[in-house]
Protein backbone atom coordinates (compact mmCIF):
# COMPACT_ATOMS: atom_id res chain seq x y z
CA UNK A 1 0.00 0.00 0.00
CA UNK A 2 0.97 3.04 -0.96
CA UNK A 3 -0.53 5.00 2.41
CA UNK A 4 0.67 4.02 6.27
CA UNK A 5 -2.36 3.97 7.73
CA UNK A 6 -4.22 0.92 7.90
CA UNK A 7 -7.98 0.60 6.87
CA UNK A 8 -8.31 -2.33 9.50
CA UNK A 9 -8.64 -1.99 13.62
CA UNK A 10 -8.67 -4.35 16.14
CA UNK A 11 -11.24 -5.93 18.06
CA UNK A 12 -10.17 -7.18 20.88
CA UNK A 13 -7.89 -6.06 24.37
CA UNK A 14 -5.42 -8.32 22.99
CA UNK A 15 -5.71 -6.91 19.64
CA UNK A 16 -6.13 -3.21 21.35
CA UNK A 17 -2.76 -3.60 23.28
CA UNK A 18 -0.56 -4.12 20.11
CA UNK A 19 -2.65 -1.71 17.70
CA UNK A 20 -1.69 1.07 19.95
CA UNK A 21 1.95 -0.46 20.35
CA UNK A 22 2.85 -0.43 16.78
CA UNK A 23 0.54 2.80 16.23
CA UNK A 24 2.95 4.71 18.69
CA UNK A 25 6.04 3.44 16.76
CA UNK A 26 4.55 4.00 13.64
CA UNK A 27 4.01 7.64 14.45
CA UNK A 28 7.23 7.95 15.49
CA UNK A 29 8.48 6.58 12.41
CA UNK A 30 6.67 8.98 10.54
CA UNK A 31 7.72 11.64 12.18
CA UNK A 32 11.57 10.31 10.82
CA UNK A 33 11.05 10.26 7.70
CA UNK A 34 8.78 13.61 7.21
CA UNK A 35 12.02 15.29 8.49
CA UNK A 36 14.33 13.27 7.07
CA UNK A 37 17.04 15.01 4.64
CA UNK A 38 19.76 12.58 3.26
CA UNK A 39 22.04 15.21 2.02
CA UNK A 40 21.57 17.33 5.85
CA UNK A 41 22.82 14.38 7.81
CA UNK A 42 26.80 14.45 8.25
CA UNK A 43 29.31 11.50 6.53
CA UNK A 44 30.29 9.99 9.82
CA UNK A 45 26.51 9.33 10.67
CA UNK A 46 25.20 8.04 7.77
CA UNK A 47 26.15 4.16 7.93
CA UNK A 48 24.71 4.71 11.59
CA UNK A 49 21.57 5.87 10.57
CA UNK A 50 20.92 3.20 7.43
CA UNK A 51 21.69 0.29 9.89
CA UNK A 52 18.86 1.67 12.19
CA UNK A 53 16.09 1.51 9.18
CA UNK A 54 17.56 -1.67 7.84
CA UNK A 55 17.11 -3.08 11.82
CA UNK A 56 13.28 -1.44 11.81
CA UNK A 57 12.96 -2.64 8.13
CA UNK A 58 13.94 -6.55 9.24
CA UNK A 59 12.00 -6.49 12.78
CA UNK A 60 8.90 -4.75 10.30
CA UNK A 61 9.13 -7.72 8.08
CA UNK A 62 9.76 -10.62 10.77
CA UNK A 63 6.19 -9.33 12.36
CA UNK A 64 4.49 -9.88 8.47
CA UNK A 65 6.04 -13.19 8.59
CA UNK A 66 5.19 -14.24 12.11
CA UNK A 67 1.97 -12.81 11.66
CA UNK A 68 1.14 -14.55 7.72
CA UNK A 69 -0.10 -17.19 9.12
CA UNK A 70 -2.39 -16.71 11.00
CA UNK A 71 -3.72 -13.93 8.53
CA UNK A 72 -4.67 -17.17 6.29
CA UNK A 73 -6.81 -18.70 9.44
CA UNK A 74 -8.65 -15.24 9.71
CA UNK A 75 -10.08 -15.53 5.79
CA UNK A 76 -10.88 -11.73 5.95
CA UNK A 77 -9.25 -12.13 2.26
CA UNK A 78 -11.33 -14.25 1.18
CA UNK A 79 -14.32 -12.12 2.51
CA UNK A 80 -12.64 -9.07 0.14
CA UNK A 81 -13.34 -11.24 -2.94
CA UNK A 82 -9.12 -12.50 -3.19
CA UNK A 83 -8.62 -15.79 -4.63
CA UNK A 84 -6.14 -16.70 -1.67
CA UNK A 85 -4.48 -15.48 1.04
CA UNK A 86 -0.88 -14.78 -1.00
CA UNK A 87 -2.78 -12.38 -3.32
CA UNK A 88 -4.13 -10.83 -0.33
CA UNK A 89 -0.86 -9.95 1.28
CA UNK A 90 0.92 -9.39 -2.10
CA UNK A 91 -1.67 -6.26 -2.46
CA UNK A 92 -1.11 -5.15 1.26
CA UNK A 93 2.78 -5.21 1.03
CA UNK A 94 3.40 -3.99 -2.25
CA UNK A 95 5.33 -7.61 -2.87
CA UNK A 96 4.95 -10.74 -5.68
CA UNK A 97 2.56 -13.74 -4.56
CA UNK A 98 5.63 -15.68 -4.74
CA UNK A 99 6.78 -13.75 -2.53
CA UNK A 100 3.73 -14.09 0.15
CA UNK A 101 3.29 -17.65 -0.45
CA UNK A 102 7.15 -17.91 0.66
CA UNK A 103 6.25 -15.55 3.59
CA UNK A 104 3.08 -18.01 4.54
CA UNK A 105 4.89 -21.27 4.23
CA UNK A 106 7.64 -19.46 6.71
CA UNK A 107 5.31 -18.52 9.07
CA UNK A 108 3.17 -21.69 9.22
CA UNK A 109 6.50 -23.81 9.96
CA UNK A 110 7.93 -21.39 13.19
CA UNK A 111 4.49 -23.41 15.11
CA UNK A 112 7.45 -26.14 14.95
CA UNK A 113 10.59 -24.25 15.56
CA UNK A 114 10.15 -21.87 18.36
CA UNK A 115 14.03 -21.13 18.29
CA UNK A 116 13.51 -19.72 14.98
CA UNK A 117 11.00 -17.52 15.93
CA UNK A 118 12.57 -15.66 18.82
CA UNK A 119 15.56 -15.31 16.79
CA UNK A 120 13.17 -13.16 14.52
CA UNK A 121 11.32 -11.45 17.30
CA UNK A 122 15.08 -10.31 18.46
CA UNK A 123 15.87 -9.25 15.02
CA UNK A 124 18.82 -11.73 14.93
CA UNK A 125 17.29 -12.81 11.82
CA UNK A 126 15.70 -11.57 8.36
CA UNK A 127 12.68 -13.15 7.17
CA UNK A 128 14.56 -14.45 4.05
CA UNK A 129 16.92 -15.94 6.51
CA UNK A 130 14.33 -17.84 8.69
CA UNK A 131 12.43 -18.78 5.45
CA UNK A 132 15.60 -20.78 4.75
CA UNK A 133 16.64 -22.08 8.06
CA UNK A 134 12.82 -23.02 8.45
CA UNK A 135 12.59 -24.64 5.27
CA UNK A 136 15.70 -27.04 6.25
CA UNK A 137 15.11 -27.36 9.51
CA UNK A 138 11.59 -28.70 9.00
CA UNK A 139 13.10 -31.74 7.18
CA UNK A 140 16.35 -31.69 9.45
CA UNK A 141 15.54 -30.25 12.79
CA UNK A 142 18.86 -31.32 14.22
CA UNK A 143 19.80 -28.27 11.92
CA UNK A 144 18.02 -25.57 13.42
CA UNK A 145 20.90 -24.03 15.39
CA UNK A 146 23.73 -24.59 12.77
CA UNK A 147 22.05 -23.02 10.65
CA UNK A 148 20.72 -19.39 12.57
CA UNK A 149 24.44 -19.27 13.25
CA UNK A 150 25.03 -19.52 9.56
CA UNK A 151 22.43 -16.91 9.30
CA UNK A 152 24.34 -14.25 11.85
CA UNK A 153 27.49 -14.92 10.69
CA UNK A 154 27.70 -15.28 7.24
CA UNK A 155 26.27 -14.50 3.59
CA UNK A 156 22.65 -15.69 2.49
CA UNK A 157 24.33 -17.91 -0.58
CA UNK A 158 25.84 -20.28 1.99
CA UNK A 159 23.01 -20.48 4.16
CA UNK A 160 21.26 -21.48 1.23
CA UNK A 161 24.05 -24.12 0.47
CA UNK A 162 24.55 -25.13 3.69
CA UNK A 163 20.64 -25.64 4.05
CA UNK A 164 20.29 -27.34 0.53
CA UNK A 165 23.45 -29.94 2.28
CA UNK A 166 21.31 -30.18 5.75
CA UNK A 167 18.17 -31.46 3.85
CA UNK A 168 19.85 -33.75 1.67
CA UNK A 169 20.82 -35.41 4.83
CA UNK A 170 17.44 -35.77 6.07
CA UNK A 171 15.90 -37.14 2.87
CA UNK A 172 16.77 -40.57 3.45
CA UNK A 173 17.18 -41.11 -0.21
CA UNK A 174 20.24 -42.22 -2.18
CA UNK A 175 22.08 -40.18 -4.40
CA UNK A 176 20.53 -41.58 -7.49
CA UNK A 177 16.88 -41.35 -5.45
CA UNK A 178 17.56 -37.67 -5.35
CA UNK A 179 19.40 -37.32 -8.94
CA UNK A 180 15.98 -38.63 -10.21
CA UNK A 181 13.53 -36.80 -7.92
CA UNK A 182 15.55 -33.62 -9.49
CA UNK A 183 15.13 -34.54 -12.11
CA UNK A 184 11.15 -35.10 -12.15
CA UNK A 185 10.63 -31.91 -10.39
CA UNK A 186 12.56 -30.18 -13.04
CA UNK A 187 11.55 -26.79 -14.22
CA UNK A 188 11.72 -23.80 -15.91
CA UNK A 189 9.69 -20.73 -16.05
CA UNK A 190 9.38 -16.83 -17.87
CA UNK A 191 7.50 -13.76 -16.75
CA UNK A 192 7.15 -10.42 -17.52
CA UNK A 193 8.41 -7.54 -14.55
CA UNK A 194 6.64 -4.90 -12.84
CA UNK A 195 8.18 -2.73 -15.46
CA UNK A 196 7.77 -5.05 -18.52
CA UNK A 197 11.60 -6.69 -18.16
CA UNK A 198 11.72 -10.38 -18.94
CA UNK A 199 12.78 -12.69 -16.36
CA UNK A 200 13.69 -16.12 -16.33
CA UNK A 201 13.92 -19.03 -14.24
CA UNK A 202 15.55 -22.55 -14.38
CA UNK A 203 15.86 -25.11 -11.80
CA UNK A 204 16.77 -28.93 -12.30
CA UNK A 205 19.45 -31.57 -11.39
CA UNK A 206 23.04 -30.16 -10.89
CA UNK A 207 24.90 -32.39 -13.24
CA UNK A 208 22.18 -31.31 -16.26
CA UNK A 209 23.37 -28.26 -15.82
CA UNK A 210 27.35 -28.64 -15.56
CA UNK A 211 28.30 -27.94 -19.20
CA UNK A 212 26.00 -25.45 -19.34
CA UNK A 213 27.33 -23.05 -16.32
CA UNK A 214 31.10 -23.95 -17.57
CA UNK A 215 30.23 -22.45 -21.02
CA UNK A 216 28.50 -19.26 -19.45
CA UNK A 217 31.30 -18.84 -17.45
CA UNK A 218 33.82 -18.66 -20.69
CA UNK A 219 31.33 -16.34 -22.43
CA UNK A 220 31.48 -14.07 -19.32
CA UNK A 221 34.78 -14.02 -19.71
CA UNK A 222 34.62 -13.09 -22.96
CA UNK A 223 31.92 -10.25 -22.68
CA UNK A 224 34.33 -8.55 -20.09
CA UNK A 225 37.61 -8.92 -22.24
CA UNK A 226 35.27 -7.11 -24.93
CA UNK A 227 33.56 -4.61 -22.61
CA UNK A 228 37.16 -4.06 -21.61
CA UNK A 229 38.92 -3.63 -24.80
CA UNK A 230 35.95 -0.39 -25.51
CA UNK A 231 36.56 1.15 -22.77
CA UNK A 232 33.15 0.20 -21.54
CA UNK A 233 32.69 -1.16 -17.30
CA UNK A 234 29.51 -2.75 -16.66
CA UNK A 235 29.01 -4.92 -13.32
CA UNK A 236 29.79 -8.84 -13.62
CA UNK A 237 25.58 -9.36 -13.43
CA UNK A 238 25.60 -7.47 -17.06
CA UNK A 239 27.83 -9.35 -18.53
CA UNK A 240 26.25 -12.43 -17.68
CA UNK A 241 22.94 -11.65 -19.30
CA UNK A 242 24.86 -10.85 -22.35
CA UNK A 243 26.47 -13.86 -22.10
CA UNK A 244 23.54 -15.68 -21.96
CA UNK A 245 21.79 -14.42 -24.77
CA UNK A 246 24.91 -14.94 -26.65
CA UNK A 247 24.97 -18.49 -26.00
CA UNK A 248 21.29 -18.82 -26.91
CA UNK A 249 22.02 -17.12 -30.30
CA UNK A 250 25.11 -19.01 -30.82
CA UNK A 251 23.60 -22.52 -29.81
CA UNK A 252 21.07 -25.24 -31.98
CA UNK A 253 21.99 -24.19 -35.67
CA UNK A 254 19.14 -24.03 -37.93
CA UNK A 255 19.01 -26.83 -39.85
CA UNK A 256 16.84 -25.21 -42.51
CA UNK A 257 20.41 -23.68 -43.88
CA UNK A 258 21.80 -26.87 -43.63
CA UNK A 259 24.39 -25.19 -40.96
CA UNK A 260 26.22 -27.26 -38.10
CA UNK A 261 26.93 -26.86 -34.85
CA UNK A 262 30.00 -25.33 -33.94
CA UNK A 263 32.97 -27.32 -32.53
CA UNK A 264 33.27 -28.01 -28.87
CA UNK A 265 35.62 -25.58 -27.31
CA UNK A 266 38.77 -26.27 -25.54
CA UNK A 267 38.60 -26.43 -21.89
CA UNK A 268 38.79 -23.01 -19.91
CA UNK A 269 37.18 -23.43 -16.42
CA UNK A 270 38.51 -26.83 -14.10
CA UNK A 271 35.26 -28.45 -12.72
CA UNK A 272 35.98 -30.20 -9.95
CA UNK A 273 33.93 -33.08 -8.69
CA UNK A 274 34.46 -34.40 -5.50
CA UNK A 275 33.67 -37.90 -4.89
CA UNK A 276 35.23 -40.66 -2.29
CA UNK A 277 36.74 -43.55 -4.16
CA UNK A 278 34.76 -45.56 -2.04
CA UNK A 279 31.94 -44.45 -3.84
CA UNK A 280 32.89 -44.11 -7.23
CA UNK A 281 33.72 -47.63 -7.75
CA UNK A 282 30.84 -48.84 -5.51
CA UNK A 283 28.83 -46.82 -7.42
CA UNK A 284 27.03 -45.52 -4.54
CA UNK A 285 27.48 -43.00 -1.56
CA UNK A 286 27.09 -44.71 2.03
CA UNK A 287 27.09 -42.50 4.92
CA UNK A 288 29.53 -39.61 5.35
CA UNK A 289 31.03 -40.46 1.98
CA UNK A 290 30.41 -37.11 -0.56
CA UNK A 291 30.13 -36.83 -4.41
CA UNK A 292 29.74 -33.39 -5.65
CA UNK A 293 30.81 -30.90 -8.48
CA UNK A 294 32.53 -28.28 -5.80
CA UNK A 295 30.71 -24.98 -5.66
CA UNK A 296 27.93 -25.91 -7.24
CA UNK A 297 25.99 -29.26 -5.40
CA UNK A 298 26.00 -32.67 -4.86
CA UNK A 299 25.72 -35.30 -7.54
CA UNK A 300 24.18 -39.29 -7.88
CA UNK A 301 27.86 -41.78 -8.44
CA UNK A 302 26.44 -42.25 -11.94
CA UNK A 303 26.17 -38.66 -12.68
CA UNK A 304 29.90 -38.26 -11.67
CA UNK A 305 30.59 -41.16 -13.60
CA UNK A 306 29.08 -39.87 -17.00
CA UNK A 307 30.89 -36.55 -16.45
CA UNK A 308 34.91 -37.89 -15.39
CA UNK A 309 33.75 -40.09 -18.88
CA UNK A 310 34.94 -36.63 -20.66
CA UNK A 311 36.97 -34.85 -18.20
CA UNK A 312 40.70 -34.87 -17.08
CA UNK A 313 40.56 -36.81 -13.46
CA UNK A 314 43.12 -36.27 -10.92
CA UNK A 315 42.93 -38.71 -7.84
CA UNK A 316 44.05 -37.04 -4.59
CA UNK A 317 44.88 -39.69 -2.02
CA UNK A 318 45.70 -39.10 1.53
CA UNK A 319 47.81 -42.60 1.45
CA UNK A 320 49.99 -40.92 -1.24
CA UNK A 321 51.60 -37.65 -1.03
CA UNK A 322 51.29 -36.28 2.10
CA UNK A 323 50.31 -32.49 0.63
CA UNK A 324 49.37 -30.59 3.63
CA UNK A 325 52.99 -31.04 4.44
CA UNK A 326 54.75 -30.65 1.33
CA UNK A 327 57.29 -27.19 0.65
CA UNK A 328 57.68 -26.45 -2.17
CA UNK A 329 60.43 -23.71 -3.29
CA UNK A 330 58.73 -21.25 -5.73
CA UNK A 331 56.55 -18.39 -5.37
CA UNK A 332 53.20 -20.36 -6.24
CA UNK A 333 51.88 -23.63 -5.43
CA UNK A 334 52.83 -26.88 -7.40
CA UNK A 335 50.16 -28.83 -9.63
CA UNK A 336 49.83 -31.12 -6.53
CA UNK A 337 48.91 -28.39 -3.92
CA UNK A 338 46.72 -26.39 -6.66
CA UNK A 339 44.92 -29.57 -6.93
CA UNK A 340 44.63 -29.05 -3.04
CA UNK A 341 43.80 -25.92 -2.43
CA UNK A 342 41.07 -26.16 -5.36
CA UNK A 343 39.41 -29.55 -3.38
CA UNK A 344 39.78 -28.02 0.20
CA UNK A 345 38.48 -24.14 -0.72
CA UNK A 346 36.26 -23.39 -3.65
CA UNK A 347 35.86 -19.03 -2.32
CA UNK A 348 37.24 -16.09 -1.03
CA UNK A 349 38.45 -17.14 2.94
CA UNK A 350 36.80 -14.32 4.11
CA UNK A 351 33.10 -15.37 6.45
CA UNK A 352 30.74 -14.34 4.15
CA UNK A 353 32.44 -13.77 0.92
CA UNK A 354 31.58 -16.48 -1.77
CA UNK A 355 33.34 -15.37 -4.58
CA UNK A 356 35.09 -17.92 -6.12
CA UNK A 357 37.68 -15.89 -8.12
CA UNK A 358 40.29 -15.89 -5.82
CA UNK A 359 44.23 -15.29 -5.46
CA UNK A 360 46.22 -17.76 -3.21
CA UNK A 361 47.52 -14.95 -0.84
CA UNK A 362 51.01 -15.92 1.53
CA UNK A 363 49.91 -15.71 5.13
CA UNK A 364 53.89 -15.01 5.63
CA UNK A 365 55.54 -12.84 2.76
CA UNK A 366 57.00 -14.72 0.44
CA UNK A 367 60.09 -12.61 0.39
CA UNK A 368 60.88 -13.93 4.19
CA UNK A 369 59.96 -17.58 3.61
CA UNK A 370 61.08 -18.02 0.05
CA UNK A 371 58.74 -21.31 0.04
CA UNK A 372 54.98 -22.26 -0.35
CA UNK A 373 53.02 -24.46 1.87
CA UNK A 374 49.08 -25.21 2.14
CA UNK A 375 49.43 -24.01 5.29
CA UNK A 376 50.11 -20.75 5.31
CA UNK A 377 48.05 -20.11 2.25
CA UNK A 378 44.47 -18.20 2.13
CA UNK A 379 42.28 -18.15 -1.30
CA UNK A 380 41.42 -14.11 -1.42
CA UNK A 381 39.45 -12.68 -3.95
CA UNK A 382 40.59 -9.38 -5.53
CA UNK A 383 38.87 -7.09 -3.01
CA UNK A 384 39.65 -8.10 -0.10
CA UNK A 385 42.97 -9.34 -1.20
CA UNK A 386 43.95 -5.29 -2.07
CA UNK A 387 42.52 -4.90 1.34
CA UNK A 388 45.21 -6.73 2.87
CA UNK A 389 48.02 -5.73 0.53
CA UNK A 390 46.97 -1.85 0.33
CA UNK A 391 44.77 -1.32 3.19
CA UNK A 392 46.68 -3.26 5.82
CA UNK A 393 43.46 -5.60 6.51
CA UNK A 394 44.01 -8.95 7.59
CA UNK A 395 42.40 -12.00 8.65
CA UNK A 396 42.25 -12.86 11.71
CA UNK A 397 43.50 -15.75 13.75
CA UNK A 398 42.70 -19.09 12.91
CA UNK A 399 42.14 -21.19 9.84
CA UNK A 400 39.33 -21.63 7.22
CA UNK A 401 36.55 -18.99 6.75
CA UNK A 402 36.91 -16.41 9.40
CA UNK A 403 36.60 -12.52 9.47
CA UNK A 404 39.15 -10.01 8.05
CA UNK A 405 39.45 -7.15 9.83
CA UNK A 406 40.76 -3.42 9.76
CA UNK A 407 44.16 -2.18 10.70
CA UNK A 408 42.85 -0.52 14.04
CA UNK A 409 40.51 -3.61 15.17
CA UNK A 410 41.86 -5.03 18.39
CA UNK A 411 41.74 -8.66 16.81
CA UNK A 412 44.06 -7.60 13.63
CA UNK A 413 46.86 -10.08 13.85
CA UNK A 414 49.74 -7.20 14.02
CA UNK A 415 48.27 -4.89 17.09
CA UNK A 416 50.00 -8.13 18.93
CA UNK A 417 53.34 -7.22 17.05
CA UNK A 418 53.37 -10.80 15.88
CA UNK A 419 53.27 -11.67 12.32
CA UNK A 420 49.79 -12.79 10.32
CA UNK A 421 50.85 -16.65 10.60
CA UNK A 422 53.43 -17.58 12.93
CA UNK A 423 55.71 -19.99 11.59
CA UNK A 424 54.79 -23.58 11.32
CA UNK A 425 56.64 -25.74 14.24
CA UNK A 426 58.61 -27.81 11.26
CA UNK A 427 59.22 -25.08 9.07
CA UNK A 428 62.77 -23.58 10.68
CA UNK A 429 66.06 -24.91 8.81
CA UNK A 430 65.90 -27.53 5.79
CA UNK A 431 62.35 -27.64 4.78
CA UNK A 432 59.99 -30.43 5.54
CA UNK A 433 58.27 -32.72 2.99
CA UNK A 434 56.75 -35.69 3.02
CA UNK A 435 55.75 -37.29 -0.42
CA UNK A 436 55.43 -40.63 -1.83
CA UNK A 437 58.69 -41.88 -3.96
CA UNK A 438 56.95 -41.16 -7.30
CA UNK A 439 55.94 -37.52 -6.81
CA UNK A 440 57.97 -36.03 -9.52
CA UNK A 441 56.53 -38.39 -12.00
CA UNK A 442 52.92 -37.93 -10.89
CA UNK A 443 53.18 -34.23 -10.00
CA UNK A 444 54.87 -33.74 -13.55
CA UNK A 445 51.20 -35.03 -15.19
CA UNK A 446 49.44 -33.03 -13.11
CA UNK A 447 51.38 -30.24 -14.10
CA UNK A 448 51.00 -31.00 -17.66
CA UNK A 449 47.47 -31.15 -17.27
CA UNK A 450 46.69 -28.31 -15.09
CA UNK A 451 48.38 -26.21 -17.97
CA UNK A 452 45.46 -27.37 -20.31
CA UNK A 453 42.88 -25.86 -17.86
CA UNK A 454 44.85 -23.30 -16.63
CA UNK A 455 43.38 -19.92 -18.66
CA UNK A 456 46.71 -18.47 -21.16
CA UNK A 457 48.53 -21.98 -20.98
CA UNK A 458 48.16 -22.73 -24.40
CA UNK A 459 49.75 -21.93 -27.41
CA UNK A 460 48.72 -19.22 -29.69
CA UNK A 461 47.08 -20.06 -32.53
CA UNK A 462 43.58 -21.77 -34.06
CA UNK A 463 41.01 -21.77 -31.03
CA UNK A 464 43.63 -21.30 -28.63
CA UNK A 465 41.68 -18.83 -25.57
CA UNK A 466 42.28 -15.92 -24.49
CA UNK A 467 44.27 -14.38 -21.38
CA UNK A 468 41.51 -14.03 -18.49
CA UNK A 469 40.25 -10.90 -17.76
CA UNK A 470 40.40 -12.05 -13.65
CA UNK A 471 42.89 -13.37 -11.38
CA UNK A 472 42.96 -16.92 -12.43
CA UNK A 473 42.36 -19.72 -9.66
CA UNK A 474 46.14 -20.79 -9.38
CA UNK A 475 47.19 -17.23 -8.93
CA UNK A 476 49.20 -16.97 -5.72
CA UNK A 477 50.41 -12.98 -4.55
Amino acid sequence: MSNTSSPFTTQTATGRRIETDLRRSLIGLQVVLADLDPRAIPLPDVTAVFSLFAEVRRLAGNGETLMAGRVKDARQWAAEGHPSVEDWIAKQTGSTVGAAKDQVTTSERLDQLPTTAERMRAGDVSSEQAGIVADAATLNPAAEDDLLTTAQQDSTKNLKDQAARRKAEARGESANERAKRQHRERRASAWRGSDGTYNFRLEGPVAATAAFNARWEREIDRQYRAAQSTGRREGRDAYAFDAFIALTERGAADPSNGSRPAPRPSPKHLALIRVDLSALVRGTVDNDEICEIAGIGPISVSEARALLGDSILHLVSENGVDVQNITYLGRGPNAVQTLALLWTSQQCSVLGCHRTQTQNDHRIEFAQTKHTRLDELDPLCRFHHGLKTFEGWALVAGTGSRRMVGPDDPDHPGRSGSPVRPRPPDSPGRPHTAVAPDLAERAARAHIAARRLTPGSMPGGAGAPDPPEQSSLFDTC
